[in-house]
């Protein structure tokens, strides 16, 4: 975190005269700026748990009134049958992409048959891992690789770590920003080159300035005594069966969340594209001795898919991805590295309890200029 109170403001002062960047600035927020900001495009995954009138996670199936969990677009399951996806398309402006969200949320809470959706993103009460039931697809090879991966994940890190929801933010500028932009740098690559350079850029800066958004929208700083039972936590008790970090803004984020002692050993680089898909290339073929010993398969049963520090890609945590939408077959990281980056997912999103939807139009509109 930057030492404001050591350095005070004159760095960003000095930065702000630089003439590069003033030039930069100025021919983005000339005439044609606000078309150029108009381009932005962003979309919204929310995840969250179904449960029961009495706030117990609901034991039922995924909903057969709410379609197919592997093919439909905008409604599915991720890690267990009770934690739900809603998906939403990309949007101009953040009206259409909540008013999206509200749609798809009002469909479900309509459809699942006196369930609720957890307005946390840390669980509700829950037992142990086995009553956690792992989200199923059907009996196809695709949807059997699904089901697989997420037993792998729940093998690996425990199942009561994968009811853990949260903010997907999917963000991108259209090719018009991109060509002005590289018009004003005078860059000679090509348009899709340039475009993923300066997404690997976004990146960094985002690993650099993080710790923000943890700050602003951290929504999860308590949590049900039973996300613990068992495990060493340091948490103060807040009231009878919840427990709290004081001065806590996002447990999710922290120790007690999405962590993984065999991904903290995966150096991902962020340099640019073939060397970030080298390294989860690398990562997806090197075996992890814990792994090896959980094994690939019992009694025609996947285990895991793979005995390696990741399954696939997805498996890697962190709080920014570079995306590129997949054809079908394709991994995404044959993807990005074939067509280069689309679009970046910002993962670190707390769901806010004080919106119907999980997130608000402030929220995202300082999502967009802060990205």
């Amino acid at each position: 975190m930057h030492d404001f109170a050591a350095h005070g403001a004159a760095p960003d002062r000095a930065w702000m005269s630089d003439p590069t960047f003033a030039t930069l600035l100025d021919g983005l927020s000339g005439t044609a700026g606000p078309g150029l900001v108009a381009g932005i495009r962003r979309g919204i995954e929310k995840e969250s748990l179904r449960v029961d009138a009495l706030g117990r996670l609901a034991q039922s199936p995924h909903p057969l009134s709410l379609g197919s969990a592997l093919t439909h677009p905008s409604i599915t399951t991720d890690f267990s049958e009770a934690l739900l996806e809603l998906i939403t398309a990309p949007h101009p402006d953040a009206a259409g992409v909540l008013g999206e969200l509200s749609d798809i949320h009002r469909f479900v809470c309509r459809h699942i048959d006196g369930e609720l959706l957890w307005a946390s993103s840390m669980p509700c009460v829950i037992g142990q891992d086995d009553e956690l039931h792992v989200a199923s697809y059907g009996t196809e090879d695709v949807a059997r690789m699904k089901t697989g991966y997420r037993t792998g994940l729940g093998h690996r890190y425990g199942r009561v770590m994968q009811t853990i929801a949260g903010i997907h933010y999917n963000f991108s500028l259209d090719d018009a920003f991109w060509e002005r932009l590289r018009a004003l740098q005078g860059a000679g690559e090509s348009l899709q080159d340039f475009k993923t350079a300066q997404y690997f850029a976004l990146i960094r800066n985002f690993h650099r300035f993080s710790w923000l958004l943890i700050y602003l929208f951290g929504a999860s700083p308590a949590l049900c005594r039973s996300f613990v039972a068992g495990r060493a936590h340091g948490l103060d008790e807040l009231a009878p069966g919840t427990l709290h970090a004081p001065w806590a803004t996002s447990l999710r984020m922290g120790d007690l969340g999405y962590q993984s002692d065999a991904q903290q050993r995966i150096d991902v680089p962020y340099n640019g594209l073939e060397d970030y898909v080298d390294a989860l290339n690398r990562a997806i073929r090197e075996p992890h001795p814990a792994y090896v010993a959980i094994g690939t398969r019992r009694d025609g049963e996947w285990l895991q898919l793979s005995t390696s520090r990741l399954q696939i890609e997805n498996e890697f945590y962190s709080t920014i991805r570079p995306k590129r939408v997949t054809r079908s077959g394709e991994s995404p990281r044959h993807a990005l590295a074939e067509r280069g980056v689309e679009y970046i997912e910002v993962r670190c999103i707390d769901i806010d309890p004080f919106e119907p939807v999980g997130i608000g139009a402030g929220t995202t509109r300082f999502l967009d200029a802060f990205l």
